[in-house]
């Protein structure tokens, strides 16, 4: 059934690339919609529930960045897959420090594009293993959900730092690889996964430089202590 399709909104001021991914995208069986700018992208999002949004940084007026931090402070966490041509590291870290899940730099091969936003997708729809919520600390996650508490009072998450709750949640006290928590087919993300896993213990940490329940097994990958 068509509401089964996942359905993609792709922000680009270039028209050919926008005309370029709708035609790739739906040739492999989703649904598009294309925005040439920030605010086109709002007045779509306004009457259209996203599944992911593939947006790009460098356009005039307000920057995907901008657009990003907006999304997140309206509590929105649809996946955001950022595009640019600007490749280095601190461009990187700066797209998925405003709350994007995940990065590629311009030019791209499609099949990676491909392979990212199916991994984005999948990793939504992973259901929960084992016990539906896990304790830690003055914490509660919720595993389906996806909902963190502290208390009675909800935590904010990205679509990311949700998805390694999950992962890490269902594997609670074993140690997960960085692989394990990084897009599909992408060294570069498992590259990323150091500032994710970073930014979520900002969150959950007294002492992020010395934390007690999401911990790095050096070599190995991460764990998170419940209990």
């Amino acid at each position: 059934m068509v509401d089964d399709i996942p359905h993609i909104l792709v922000v680009d001021d270039d028209r050919r690339i926008r005309n370029l991914l709708q035609a790739y995208l739906m040739d492999n069986g989703f649904r598009i919609s294309v925005a040439a700018s920030a605010a086109e992208a709002r007045g779509h999002m306004r009457i259209v529930a996203f599944d992911l949004v593939v947006l790009d940084i460098m356009m005039p007026g307000e920057t995907g960045l901008s657009f990003t931090g907006w999304l997140r402070a309206e509590g929105s966490s649809v996946p955001v897959l950022m595009l640019s041509a600007l490749a280095e590291t601190p461009d990187r870290i700066a797209g998925l420090e405003t709350g994007s899940d995940d990065y590629l730099a311009k030019p791209f091969e499609p099949r990676e594009l491909l392979l990212r936003i199916r991994g984005l997708l999948k990793r939504q729809e992973q259901p929960a293993r084992g016990r539906p919520e896990v304790v830690f600390g003055p914490f509660t996650f919720h595993i389906q959900r996806g909902e963190l508490r502290r208390g009675a009072g909800l935590i904010r998450l990205t679509t990311r730092e949700r998805e390694f709750l999950r992962i890490l949640a269902a594997n609670a006290s074993t140690t997960v690889t960085r692989g394990d928590l990084a897009p599909e087919g992408s060294e570069e993300g498992a590259r990323s996964v150091d500032v994710q896993i970073n930014r979520l213990r900002q969150k959950i940490e007294d002492d992020p430089s010395n934390p007690v329940y999401l911990q790095t097994v050096r070599g190995a990958g991460y764990v998170l202590h419940t209990g």
